[in-house]
């Protein structure tokens, strides 16, 4: 049984920087009031904004522990103010109090974190650690946005969806040609010598034994790395780099190989 903490996704207010402020218990469930004010450890872009709330907060439900003794971490200046939507951020090390199992939350100024505003990293890192990441009921700008913009959310989220789905499926039928480009894959139309024999026939061997069609097999210069791709699984790529194939034995180039037919002959084709 798990002994880590959580990681509560806690709303706040969209009141931040305006002259008055609402009355709290009136755009805040009370759930989600009593999770915040029963939290010692945070994750916040501005701790000073987040001491600030949990006052508000403790006006309603006493916090579990005087707001001088909460342990409060900020999102470095860059995250908060670039976003931290594109994974740079390695936000692992701010989870540490979970890990030992400590209940954690992650608030941003206003709004639900991780959304429109910062905590998509905080996010990540929980859930590449194992934690369980539970998101509270309060204000979402983005939703409110849209609800009373008169649009007609019903058909918005259909074109959406036809345009996800439409995206994806294009993305998939030119994985391979795009994949071959943008690596700069040379496929092996035919061996010019015994290595790239022996990879022709590893891949041969180990397609047959999926139950897939041959696929192409190619290399690309690089770092160790090798990848499977394409539309169909009868069809499909399979490429090997240049550093993998001069740091490891056939042994252990096998092993990589066998991963990504595996990838083909489930349908995991891009990978």
């Amino acid at each position: 049984m798990s002994t880590h903490g959580k990681l509560y996704l806690v709303p706040a207010p969209l009141d931040f920087g305006c002259d008055t402020a609402a009355p709290l218990q009136q755009v805040m469930p009370q759930g989600t009031l009593e999770v915040a004010a029963r939290l010692g450890f945070w994750v916040c872009e501005n701790a000073r904004s987040t001491r600030a709330y949990l006052k508000r907060v403790n006006e309603l439900h006493p916090l579990a522990q005087a707001i001088q003794t909460l342990q409060i971490q900020e999102l470095p200046r860059e995250v908060h103010k670039k976003g931290d939507h594109g994974g740079q951020f390695d936000a692992r090390p701010l989870l540490q109090p979970a890990l030992q199992g400590q209940d954690m939350g992650l608030v941003s100024e206003a709004g639900m974190p991780a959304i429109a505003d910062p905590g998509s990293s905080v996010v990540r890192a929980a859930q590449d650690l194992g934690l369980q990441v539970v998101p509270l009921t309060g204000p979402m700008s983005l939703m409110l946005a849209l609800a009373s913009s008169g649009l007609n959310l019903g058909a918005l989220l259909g074109f959406a969806l036809i345009m996800g789905f439409g995206g994806a499926i294009i993305s998939l039928l030119i994985s391979k040609p795009v994949a071959k480009w943008s690596a700069g894959v040379r496929v092996i139309e035919q061996p010019q010598n015994a290595d790239e024999a022996w990879i022709v026939e590893t891949v041969r061997k180990l397609a047959e034994k999926a139950g897939i069609g041959m696929p192409e097999v190619g290399i690309f210069e690089g770092d160790p790395n090798a990848f499977a791709t394409g539309a169909f699984k009868n069809s499909a790529l399979v490429a090997v780099s240049t550093g993998l194939l001069q740091g490891m034995t056939h042994e252990e180039i096998e092993a990589v190989i066998a991963h990504e037919v595996a990838h083909i002959a489930n349908g995991d084709m891009v990978t």
